[in-house]
């Protein structure tokens, strides 16, 4: 399972961007269900997790829902929510059903984001409904998650990208690593063409990765790819995927079955 990678077309006729987007923003042009799974085989990935792409389609998750109807059973959906909207617990309920098991959360330069009634609302009504909260935070915003989780145990937290955390930002790893003690915290590795030397084999991540597997062990890890930004400068998805499945010499076997199939398989397909 690739936990994370994006989707967009150039249908825009059917699938609206968001205002102010055209077809000439889209980069690559499209990047369509099909080519994702088509991708995906390469490695014997077979089932995806699609993550709302708020640059271009705002907090429209249409074309993932569609995906989603479209292949049974391959896809599942980190969706976007407006906050600014009435009846967010039922509106969660019901895209739930539609493929929805997490949203993307993102601060958005607001230090208090977390403090947000809607926020409180979507992270009480995300433990009720074994929906995640998926925070695409920079390693500033880390600290500031401890005490939701201390306030909403019962809620799933899936980081993105480990929190962008890079070679340099020791003190924010420690403090990433710091939220394994809540048992609902998980984290994705992934996007490793954005990190260190942006160029493979990406063994520059090993330590971190390293750090993370000692704190969350294997069942609260999962990779991901970060499609198609994974696929630019020099990189591949074979890039990718090989460095846990192939160069981390600390995983054996049933970890990697973790961290690449079963951790996404109980957070995002259950």
């Amino acid at each position: 399972i690739d936990a994370h990678s994006h989707i967009w077309t150039s249908d825009v006729k059917r699938f609206p961007l968001a205002p102010g987007k055209t077809v000439a923003d889209l980069n690559p042009r499209s990047f369509t269900p099909e080519t994702l799974i088509a991708l995906g085989k390469t490695e014997n990935v077979t089932r995806h997790v699609l993550i709302s792409h708020s640059t271009y389609h705002g907090f429209n998750n249409d074309y993932y829902i569609y995906a989603t109807k479209k292949y049974p059973s391959v896809f599942a959906i980190v969706g976007a929510m407006d906050p600014r909207l009435e009846r967010i617990p039922s509106l969660m309920r019901a895209n739930r059903k539609l493929g929805i098991t997490g949203y993307r959360i993102l601060p958005k330069g607001d230090p208090r984001w977390l403090q947000a009634a809607s926020m409180q609302t979507m992270w009480r009504t995300g433990a009720a409904e074994r929906i995640a909260m998926c925070p695409l935070i920079d390693p500033k915003y880390i600290a500031g998650l401890g005490p939701m989780c201390e306030q909403f145990p019962d809620t799933t937290v899936v980081i993105d990208h480990c929190a962008r955390i890079d070679t340099q930002h020791n003190t924010e790893l420690d403090h990433l690593c710091a939220l394994s003690k809540h048992p609902n915290v998980y984290v994705k590795v992934s996007a490793f063409y954005a990190f260190g030397a942006k160029q493979p084999p990406y063994l520059e991540q090993a330590s971190k990765i390293k750090q993370l597997y000692e704190a969350f062990g294997p069942e609260r890890l999962m990779w991901a790819s970060d499609c198609p930004y994974q696929l630019e400068n020099g990189n591949t998805y074979s890039d990718s995927i090989a460095l846990v499945r192939d160069r981390l010499n600390f995983l054996n076997t049933n970890d990697k079955d973790w961290i690449l199939r079963r951790t996404a398989e109980k957070v995002f397909f259950s």
